[in-house]
């Protein structure tokens, strides 16, 4: 990757509080920002996307997901990204790190409770990883940021995520949106397949190995194999020894843009949406 990365829009911290000023943060706070952040982790993804992705993407939906809301004038601040989240699935695999749940919730806590401290109000979660006990551990550590810190804390979610997971909508700390992406696909696509590696490529074209993409084979996975995958551990690497469940050869950075850009209005406009905007 040439240049500065702050500059090409590749830092995990481009446009978010970390590269703000003190003051300029005190400013934020004072014209009532909402806080938006994305959670995701360090792992595997196949031998053509970096370990990074599922902190590379939310960061780049939350910069889109801003844009989209000052639009609608409302102010808003990017978190830094969370990345060491709870890899239970691709936990065997080299390069994903494991973190226990209660030391994420802790400092989820933790986190929460410095936005409280700055006199930020509001905060809105998304998350890069479909590991469900990452999600889980996501909800718990909100829940409990919330309650002791009094910022008032969402987790938006799309429809089928909350069926997955069997979360309770009546649930104060989620907010479903309205609608989701549409990712038409015969076989499941849901890890370093075309439908993460499409958008990989289009805002993060240096970190795609896009020439060995043409001999990644699809895994044309059914509902008994994602049942058996979902296991974990020794059980995911036995079903993706190259690690990823999808398609990766059908990636197509235009695909990319467009599940991103509709990813972060269907986002933008749930959060609009709660704050009667």
């Amino acid at each position: 990757m040439s240049g500065h990365p702050s500059a090409n829009g590749y830092s995990i911290f481009h446009e978010t509080m970390a590269d703000m000023t003190f003051p300029d943060l005190v400013q934020a706070a004072a014209d009532r920002a909402v806080v938006l952040w994305g959670l995701g982790v360090i792992e595997q993804h196949g031998p053509h996307l970096p370990l990074a992705t599922d902190v590379y993407m939310p960061a780049a939906l939350l910069r889109q997901v801003r844009h989209l809301l000052r639009g609608k004038n409302i102010s808003s601040v990017i978190m830094p990204p969370f990345y060491y989240g709870v890899n239970h699935v691709t936990g065997m695999f080299p390069g994903s790190f494991e973190v226990r749940p209660q030391i994420m919730i802790e400092l989820m806590v933790d986190l929460i409770k410095s936005l409280k401290k700055d006199s930020f109000s509001t905060l809105f979660c998304v998350s890069g990883h479909g590991d469900a006990l990452h999600n889980r551990t996501l909800l718990e550590g909100l829940r409990r940021g919330t309650d002791e810190s009094g910022v008032k804390g969402y987790f938006v979610v799309a429809p089928t995520f909350f069926k997955r997971l069997g979360f309770d909508l009546a649930d104060p700390c989620l907010l479903p949106t309205a609608a989701e992406v549409e990712r038409k696909s015969a076989y499941f696509d849901v890890h370093a397949g075309a439908f993460e590696t499409s958008p990989m490529w289009a805002i993060y074209p240096d970190s795609v190995r896009t020439e060995i993409l043409p001999t990644l084979k699809s895994t044309d996975f059914d509902a008994d194999d994602m049942a058996e995958w979902r296991k974990g551990r020794g059980e995911a690497l036995r079903k993706t020894p190259d690690g990823y469940l999808g398609d990766p050869a059908a990636s197509d950075p235009e695909m990319g843009a467009r599940i991103m850009a509709e990813h972060a209005a269907i986002v933008a406009a749930a959060i609009a949406g709660k704050l009667g905007a």
